[in-house]
């Protein structure tokens, strides 16, 4: 009987990065790695199924609190970057 194999995560990031990236075909990388054409091509899908769903598709309400949050952070910075122009005017009087 044969025992099903089990992978790391790690590991099948780089199965798929091999036809992602480098170009490989996926019955080719399945060869190269010892495993299942099929078994590859579910795992590509997989991935790119996480990736849709974290590149901006998230809930209107948390689209919305970031929105807010990045709008707060934008502010501070903007004042931040006020201060110091300010005191860099005041130490080139100073020194000058």
């Amino acid at each position: 009987m044969n025992k099903r194999r089990k992978y790391t995560r790690e590991f099948k990031e780089d199965a798929v990065k091999l036809i992602t990236e480098q170009g490989y075909q996926v019955a080719e990388a399945a060869r190269n790695l010892g495993v299942n054409a099929s078994v590859l091509g579910r795992w590509k899908r997989e991935v790119e199924a996480a990736e849709g769903e974290s590149s901006g598709n998230g809930s209107p309400k948390a689209v919305q609190a970031e929105l807010v949050r990045l709008r707060k952070e934008n502010k501070r910075l903007r004042l931040e970057r006020e201060i110091l122009k300010k005191a860099a005017a005041f130490f080139a009087k100073e020194s000058g």
